[in-house]
């Protein structure tokens, strides 16, 4: 097998050429940073355009218009998770990720031409539903062609890129918006998913065989998912998750207002303090990579709930007493900001783990289950921000006080039961 694939190799161009390369066992590193660049669609697309949402609610003649157009974004990327996994198992990897980005596509190019919020929104949709396939696909990609050691270490290079895009894509947009204007933060957003689909056109094979393909119809689909739903563990466990969700989409939504227009800080400056609100995140990943051997996932999970517990409290305690304001903003506002952040590196990995363990027959399903509870949870929050819009920090503080909250029900909830409380 293995002299025939070196033959192949040796004559081959593109997709096929990359197949034989996998038959070997060799993972060519621009795969690698392809599959990164397509799972890094869906944050460079949430991101990029945070830093313009006054100008946004300027453009399209509504207040709250930059939260109501994240929340529609949240909610096509909870349809399109719950549809693209089982699309990629029964139509292979490959056309269903082209098709994809072309819908991903044809909603950006909507995004540009809109002029009021409604019809912004219903392209965001649209195109987050197409740009989710660059979330899950990648994923799948990666259980094809590798297992055990060597797909965790392909998993945690694919997390690195998706840990890196949400620092610089506020800087670029940032930079963007400064020098020619916010139609022109879709405008790279177009140029990036063209060069994605020509890769994948051009280059990328299909990694799921035709006999390995699952034919489920719709009703088989809806009956996998509602086996997941009743399983208590997996419920519980992802609405922690969720309520998490819920906190990181309010901060998403709510930030642009806090530090933009309350504070006055430039866009570029808000760029670089979402950037160093991503660094808190990233770090208590990988502290909790770190550490979660030692003291395992129960441990891990209770230690992020406290942690976040105590950020909330925080930033409601200096946002209601006053302390929140210009002259102490990065003392008071942006530091409990960043724990919250912090917080939830520690909170979402683990519940992750806990709720996909007892899936493994249908993981993949499971996972994408998990994402649309997540994007789910997130529209919700970007909604109610949307439709109080106020330039206050209030709600953004409630809202995040609220998502923990419903985190520690559900993990109050997790402990009654013994056997949901993992190692």
């Amino acid at each position: 097998m293995l002299p025939q694939a070196a033959a192949v190799v040796a004559r081959t161009r593109g997709p096929e050429r990359t197949r034989a390369l996998l038959l070997q066992g060799r993972m060519p590193v621009w795969l690698i940073v392809l599959l990164g660049a397509l799972s890094a669609v869906g944050p460079l697309s949430t991101d990029m355009y945070l830093p313009a949402f006054p100008e946004l609610d300027a453009a399209l003649g509504t207040g709250g218009s930059g939260q109501i157009t994240l929340a529609a974004w949240f909610i096509g990327l909870a349809i399109g998770q719950f549809s693209q996994g089982p699309a990629s198992d029964r139509w292979g990897r490959r056309a269903p990720l082209l098709v994809g980005l072309a819908i991903y596509l044809a909603g950006t190019l909507g995004c540009i031409l809109s002029h009021d919020v409604w019809s912004f929104s219903a392209c965001r949709i649209l195109a987050a539903i197409g740009g989710s396939a660059g979330m899950v696909i990648p994923r799948a990609i990666v259980r094809d062609v590798a297992t055990g050691d060597a797909a965790a270490r392909l998993m945690s290079q694919l997390t690195l890129v998706l840990g890196v895009v949400p620092m610089l894509a506020p800087m670029l947009g940032a930079l963007v918006l400064t020098m020619v204007g916010w139609r022109w933060i879709f405008v790279i957003a177009i140029l990036y998913g063209v060069i994605c689909m020509a890769a994948v056109q051009f280059a990328l094979p299909d990694t799921l065989p035709p006999h390995y393909r699952l034919r489920l119809g719709p009703l088989q689909v809806l009956g996998r998912y509602a086996e997941i739903l009743g399983e208590r563990a997996f419920l519980v466990n992802s609405c922690i998750c969720g309520c998490a969700s819920f906190v990181v989409f309010a901060y998403l939504s709510g930030t642009p207002v806090i530090f933009e227009r309350i504070l006055h800080f430039s866009p570029l400056g808000f760029g670089m303090m979402f950037g160093i609100n991503a660094a808190f995140y990233i770090l208590a990943t990988q502290l909790n990579a770190r550490v979660v051997m030692r003291m395992g996932v129960g441990r891990m999970l209770a230690l992020g709930m406290a942690s976040l517990t105590g950020a909330a409290l925080l930033l409601i305690f200096v946002v209601l007493t006053g302390l929140a304001s210009v002259h102490y903003s990065l003392l008071f506002t942006a530091l409990p900001i960043a724990w919250v952040m912090g917080s939830i590196g520690f909170l979402s990995p683990n519940a992750t783990v806990l709720a996909l363990g007892a899936h493994a027959r249908h993981a993949g399903s499971a996972s994408a289950m998990l994402g649309t509870l997540q994007f789910s949870f997130g529209a919700v929050s970007g909604l109610l921000l949307g439709i109080f819009a106020t330039v206050s920090m209030v709600p953004t503080a409630l809202l995040i006080l609220a998502g923990a909250a419903g985190a520690n029900v559900a993990y109050q909830a997790r402990r009654r039961r013994p056997s949901l409380v993992g190692p």
